[in-house]
């Protein structure tokens, strides 16, 4: 196992988790008011994509990582 492809791939998915999930408080709270509940479209809102592909630069070295 290659420890920098791991680690880097690690610490992406969790920035990326981490990130997202921020971003999806600040879009709820300038969307809907605390009584309503959030729709499912939340997580197509274009401001996640970036974080999606943080994510998935994780995964994608993770997996590198563990075949190496």
């Amino acid at each position: 196992m290659n420890w920098v492809l791991g680690f880097l791939g690690i610490a992406l998915l969790v920035i990326g988790l981490v990130g997202q999930a921020f971003e999806m408080r600040k879009i709820r709270l300038s969307t809907y008011r605390d009584e309503e509940l959030a729709s499912a479209n939340i997580f197509t809102n274009k401001k996640n994509i970036k974080w999606y592909v943080i994510i998935g630069a994780g995964i994608i070295s993770w997996y590198a990582a563990e075949r190496t």
